[in-house]
């Protein structure tokens, strides 16, 4: 196994930067996600570790050895994309043998091998069937098990659950996160869904246009993150994030004013919480936040019902059995202790 360490790495297409200063160590056996929006980079930077995008500026270490001029096939990594990529008329047995064939490995080892990787993904079932008497998410395990067969120094992964459904996304979520644990294997995920970025990762990447935002764990980057763009996109609902003005330690905007806040900075502030951390005002009682409300959903174990607050929307989760009209006024309350300060004009978080 071994580590992987980007320094300056960059890529550029004429005057459009792609990938612009990506500094970084991963860890060896570390599960590592980029997570972003369409065209911030992440896949960019994936293509460059494996080789299938040339380096503009910068170096790409596995281990102790520079591969900025190996070929893909030099790097011993192991690439699963968002599509299979699976060979019609070969069975399952031949896609997950087919690289130890490429590659040179004794015929004797073949059967061992294959027979291992299936098992670790349940397939030892369908071996005989060819693709397309599969569903997607046993053709995403066929790709997960010819990737596994190979036992590579590293893992790629762009994407690989986008083709799923959802119920299919959560058990094949479950899969991947035990096999990385299982093989100890360093892994690259590229992701735009924070939900797979929160449930696998050991860290998490967030970038966008093609600069890095945030490195932390989950847990660091779901609960301080360091500016508006990583607060607006990590989180399902994201965080809610309301612009005001700041004064003496109360924030104040329209129909909202919430008192007890850090004595930071006085002027336009954007302040940020979480849906799980507003609650409901009961009765006929003032809250800090109030507005109509825009939109009420049911998820089963609780309701998530956004109100509109002055320019933009508010999400709060409330209890199971809460309802109400759409229309109705309503008002939150907030504790100062979980509010998020940013500076409005650089997005940067504002510290106590």
């Amino acid at each position: 196994m071994a580590s992987i360490t980007l320094k300056s790495l960059t890529k550029r297409w004429g005057n459009f930067i792609g990938v612009q200063s990506f500094d970084l160590e991963i860890q060896d056996k570390e599960f590592l996600v980029l997570l972003g929006p369409s065209g911030c980079g992440k896949t960019t930077t994936m293509r460059m570790v494996a080789g299938l995008e040339e380096v503009s500026e910068g170096e790409i270490w596995i281990g102790d050895q520079m591969v900025n001029d190996l070929e893909p096939k030099d790097r011993d990594i192991a690439m699963v994309f968002q599509s299979y990529g699976l060979y019609p008329n070969m069975t399952v047995y031949e896609n997950i043998r087919f690289p130890l064939k490429i590659r040179g490995i004794p015929k004797d080892e073949h059967h061992e091998r294959v027979k291992r990787a299936s098992a670790m993904v349940e397939l030892d079932d369908f071996l005989q069937r060819r693709p397309k008497a599969l569903s997607g998410g046993q053709r995403q395990r066929v790709a997960l098990a010819r990737a596994i067969v190979r036992e590579p120094t590293v893992f790629l992964m762009d994407e690989p659950l986008s083709n799923l459904d959802a119920k299919l996304r959560v058990s094949t979520r479950a899969q991947i996160k035990n096999l990385q644990h299982e093989l100890a294997t360093t892994t690259i995920y590229v992701t735009h869904d924070q939900i797979e970025a929160m449930t696998l990762a050991d860290r998490v990447v967030v970038m966008e246009k093609g600069i890095v935002q945030q490195v932390g764990t989950p847990k660091e980057i779901y609960n301080r993150p360091e500016n508006l763009f990583v607060a607006g996109f990590m989180g399902t609902p994201a965080m809610n994030l309301i612009e005001g003005v700041l004064d003496s330690g109360t924030f104040t905007a329209k129909n909202t004013e919430i008192n007890g806040l850090p004595n930071t900075q006085n002027g336009p502030v954007t302040l940020g919480f979480r849906a799980e951390d507003a609650s409901l005002v009961e009765g006929r009682a003032k809250g800090q936040i109030a507005g109509p409300i825009y939109a009420f959903e049911l998820l089963g174990d609780s309701s998530m019902v956004t109100l509109r607050t002055g320019k933009g929307m508010s999400t709060v989760k409330a209890d199971k059995d809460f309802s109400s009209d759409i229309g109705e006024a309503i008002s939150i309350n907030v504790p100062a202790s979980i509010c998020h300060l940013f500076d409005t004009q650089t997005g940067l978080r504002i510290d106590a």
